[in-house]
């Protein structure tokens, strides 16, 4: 006659199953942090690797205070300086675009639009980080250009001011969307507070939204301005291929990232220096693009509001 002790224990077997799940839904997540951990690594070490070959031949004075940047030519010159140049250019102009309409947008979405309006306008503006650059390359080359050129009739097809006008439209909603969500945080006994003072709306916006979301909103900013540095077919279409340092933004320019296509798609032979150029260039606009991500850790964690 069996007794109730020996009955199975169906509560320690189930206990047994949940338990084996969450190990293996840690090790499929900790699988998945792996693969992005290990894939920066391999581009680093493709990167490092690659450039080795090229500074074997040129040296890094040449490389960080040449002005003159021709890999491929019969005579080769290897200043990278004309492409940090044409970089920069497009990436200052697009954040004189960028963070001043993307920032007011975020201040009307958070504190002047109603709900209603902010469900329609926030995804339709967001709808603008789907648009493929390819298509914003075009728009710049065929648009955005013939409209220079009627206020500026000596601008050529290609030119730097009509990159950088589309580069910062692209990134617009990067801006906007992450400092709206940072303002949104805020709390509103830190706006009711300030009403109580006798502070206008705009006050309240300006004086007191926005410094207590400042931490995030620089961090938008930021991570604005690595993805315009990373930018590639909006600058290889309307921005031209000449590397040259000139402060008139009606030129034509050329950037790292158009640079990598041309010689990527060039004749270069594998193996030549004027190739291994393309790990280089590669290599300093990664180190670029990870500065500017760690500064903007370092401006969230330093200058982070928390509430409770």
């Amino acid at each position: 006659m069996s007794t109730k002790s020996d009955a199975p224990d169906l509560s320690d077997a189930g206990g047994d199953l949940e338990s084996r799940m969450n190990d293996i839904t840690r090790w499929i997540f900790l699988s998945c942090a792996l693969v992005t951990v290990l894939t920066t690594i391999g581009i680093f070490a493709v990167l490092l690797f690659g450039s080795y070959g090229f500074f074997s031949d040129v040296s890094l004075i040449e490389y960080f205070t040449g002005t003159e940047w021709y890999p491929v030519a019969h005579e080769p010159s290897f200043g990278v300086l004309p492409l940090v140049w044409g970089t920069m250019v497009v990436t200052i102009g697009s954040a004189l675009v960028a963070i001043p309409l993307g920032t007011a947008t975020a201040i009307y979405l958070s504190e002047y639009a109603d709900r209603r309006v902010r469900k329609i306008l926030k995804p339709t503006l967001e709808i603008l980080a789907g648009v493929p650059t390819i298509v914003y390359g075009f728009f710049a080359l065929s648009f955005v250009t013939p409209v220079i050129q009627r206020v500026f009739p000596e601008t050529g097809t290609f030119n730097a001011l009509s990159a950088s006008l589309v580069v910062g439209i692209m990134i617009i909603p990067m801006v906007s969307s992450l400092s709206e969500d940072a303002m949104s945080s805020v709390p509103d006994e830190l706006r009711n507070a300030a009403y109580g003072l006798g502070a206008t709306k705009f006050e309240v916006s300006t004086s007191v939204v926005v410094p207590a979301a400042l931490s995030g909103i620089i961090a938008s900013y930021i991570l604005a301005l690595s993805r315009a540095i990373g930018e590639t077919m909006i600058v290889a279409l309307a921005m031209g291929n000449s590397p040259q340092i000139t402060t008139n933004v009606l030129d034509e320019m050329q950037t790292m990232t158009a640079f990598m296509v041309d010689i990527a798609i060039s004749d270069a032979s594998a193996g030549s220096v004027g190739y291994q150029s393309l790990f280089a260039v590669g290599l300093t606009l990664f180190a670029m693009t990870l500065s500017l991500n760690l500064f903007s850790m370092w401006v969230k964690s330093r200058y982070r509001e928390e509430y409770q």
